[in-house]
């Protein structure tokens, strides 16, 4: 009888993996406004006069705030302190005001060029429509990372002691197939409203109704609380700031974060470039172009429950960071061979990214978790999706330069939605080289942290769940 006085709501099957349904419903509604206008390059260029530049810098808005105004290591001191619930609705209202901005800039309101200055000493024209188009994701930015650390907060919390990887990959993964859905439903949508920021208020909506998923959640992990307490369960100490200098004199913790940034550096930036570069090296229509990319989130999905299950029930965590590291960089220096262009081949190389996709996100965010107490962990994460805000920034502009400055092979007449327009005609093999680069240091990192998990015995070769 004492036994099951002691048991939460968090020992029920049913209820965890209710809750998991229900944050990661949120987080899919959340990548698909993420990546609505990923496969929207060649149209962006041809309707609203945008370069690779311009769109390479409004891709790489989504960092500003989170890097150079700290916002995501503010996020993480507020999830520590006002907890995953309150961090949760901030984080979606945030989101909804960046994408509305970002509507608006798309949408015909925003006209003209506007010359952006570095220190004084060098300019750069950008459409105008770029620039708030990049300033309303910078905002978007700032909600969509401090969601994802709360969920990852409100995963751990759940499966604690029990699948906790497997259910990690998962949230990680369905999330996933809102960038999935965004790589192949916006062009349809556009042919079928006439209007380019169609793609973005449908993403909204989807927004909206997340919103109200995660209330739902919001009710069910107030039970948990009240629950624990009835149970006498305690309440970990109040996260401290001087909590931020212990997590940064961790060397696996760099380790596992500079592996993240170096992972998903090779990672997002390419799904954003991914639709166009697949219509120039294969010779396929953006109408059905982005199908292809569409893949990689659906087979990560695929694989997560066994790569989850394997380190649940296995371990070998930082191996299966080493393997995925290796399957990335096998996947872009094939893509960056020229001679490589046949449809098979970048449905092939695709999914065998989508497992180098699964594996090490499935290995990577629990072992945060082993490393890091839960009281710090909110912080853990903001400072890992922090860094990893640079790459987010950063390696989406230097691909747009890199296009525009090296990459140019021609122009073409081409039609769009019914008018004729000049298209711009790139070589994707340097940016295929440049993700390649990262996957090696990727590498690197992944064995440095196999070594010192050896040395000081974190057990991310370990299984996660703790037999009864």
């Amino acid at each position: 009888m004492t036994e099951l006085i002691r048991k939460s709501l968090r020992d029920s099957k049913t209820a965890r993996w209710f809750i998991l349904g229900l944050v990661s419903f949120t987080m899919m509604c959340m990548y698909y406004l993420t990546d609505a206008m990923a496969p929207l390059q060649e149209r962006l260029q041809a309707n609203l006069s945008w370069t690779a530049s311009d769109y390479g810098f409004f891709t790489g808005g989504y960092g500003w705030f989170n890097v150079f105004l700290l916002m995501l290591v503010f996020s993480g001191m507020i999830l520590d302190k006002m907890g995953v619930r309150f961090t949760g609705i901030l984080a979606i209202g945030i989101m909804l005001i960046g994408g509305f901005i970002k509507y608006w800039a798309i949408s015909g309101h925003v006209q003209g060029s506007f010359e952006l200055s570095i220190f004084s000493w060098h300019a750069i024209s950008h459409s105008k429509s770029a620039v708030v188009a990049g300033f309303g994701f910078a905002i978007f930015g700032v909600g969509c990372e401090m969601f994802g650390i709360a969920a990852n907060k409100a995963v751990v919390r759940w499966f604690r002691g029990k699948e906790m990887a497997l259910a990690i990959g998962l949230n990680t993964s369905t999330g996933r197939i809102g960038t999935a859905l965004a790589m192949f439903t916006p062009i349809p949508l556009i042919k079928l409203t006439g209007t380019i920021s169609s793609p973005v208020v449908l993403s909204l909506f989807l927004l909206c109704i997340g919103l109200l998923v995660f209330i739902l959640f919001t009710f069910m992990d107030r039970k948990l609380d009240r629950e624990e307490a009835d149970a006498g369960i305690a309440v970990e100490e109040e996260f401290k700031f001087t909590d931020i200098v212990d997590i940064a004199r961790n060397r696996a913790f760099w380790y596992i974060t500079i592996l993240c940034v170096l992972f998903y550096s090779a990672v997002f930036p390419f799904i954003k470039y991914a639709t166009n570069m697949i219509v120039q090296k294969f010779g396929i229509s953006d109408s059905f172009a982005g199908y292809i990319p569409a893949l990689l989130p659906f087979s990560a999905l695929l694989m997560t429950p066994f790569f989850g299950g394997l380190f649940d029930k296995k371990g070998k965590g930082a191996t299966i960071m080493v393997i995925g590291s290796i399957l990335l960089v096998c996947v872009h220096l094939l893509f960056a061979v020229p001679s490589l262009n046949s449809f098979p081949i970048a449905i092939g190389l695709v999914l065998v990214l989508g497992v180098a996709f699964s594996m090490v996100p499935s290995a990577m965010w629990p072992s945060v978790a082993k490393i890091i107490p839960e009281k710090k962990l909110g912080t853990a994460y903001a400072l890992t999706f922090w860094v990893q805000n640079w790459g987010l920034m950063g390696v989406p502009m230097l691909i747009g330069v890199v296009l525009d400055k090296y990459c140019i092979t021609g122009t073409m007449h081409k039609m769009v939605d019914g008018h004729d327009q000049i298209i711009t005609l790139y070589n994707y093999s340097i940016p295929m080289l440049i993700f390649a680069c990262f996957g090696m240091l990727a590498i690197v990192f992944a064995f440095l942290l196999k070594a010192e998990d050896r040395k000081k015995g974190y057990g991310l070769e370990l299984p996660n769940v703790k037999l009864s």
